[in-house]
């Protein structure tokens, strides 16, 4: 896959335990036994050039219920890289990827910085499925109870020990 689609949705790190990545396609289950599904797709502004993510929710049985378009540029996914470069607003590349098919040793979206994207798609997805949202593992880990640390060891007398 030239757009290293797998290795993008990983870098997300959404919490869906019931998730596949089908060519260029992120799917989950965020309620394993409900009806509903989501799809997340890159968005396209022209040929083999990626402006953000589609996401749509999918019933089983009615196909889909609603969608919603992330476009890279709202979520300054790719503000440093641009910056960087150079580019601008009005630049031609400004916040978007290329599929480099010729070239499939090219990560397109490196540089990309996925944290205002994935906290738009935690937004989204506690609409559609509540509760589904897992906290990262460091959350779990930082609402342990404090442990007391041992006491230092009662001091000797003045002299020595031989």
């Amino acid at each position: 896959m030239t757009l290293h689609a797998r290795d993008f949705f990983a870098e997300l790190s959404l919490p869906f335990t019931d998730s596949h990545v089908v060519g260029d396609t992120y799917l989950a289950t965020p309620d394993p036994g409900g009806p509903l599904r989501l799809r997340i797709d890159f968005t396209r502004a022209r040929a083999d050039v990626y402006d953000g993510l589609r996401l749509a929710v999918i019933h089983r049985d009615r196909g889909e219920l609603d969608v919603v378009v992330l476009r890279f540029d709202d979520h300054k996914t790719f503000d440093h890289r641009d910056s960087t470069l150079g580019h601008s607003p009005t630049s031609m590349g400004y916040a978007v990827f290329h599929d480099f098919r010729e070239r499939p040793d090219i990560v397109p979206w490196r540089g990309a910085h996925t944290n205002g994207l994935r906290d738009a798609i935690e937004q989204y997805s506690a609409v559609w499925f509540p509760g589904a949202w897992r906290p990262p593992s460091r959350v779990r880990a930082s609402s342990r109870a404090p442990v007391k640390a041992p006491a230092p060891p009662a001091a000797r007398g003045a002299g020595r020990a031989r």
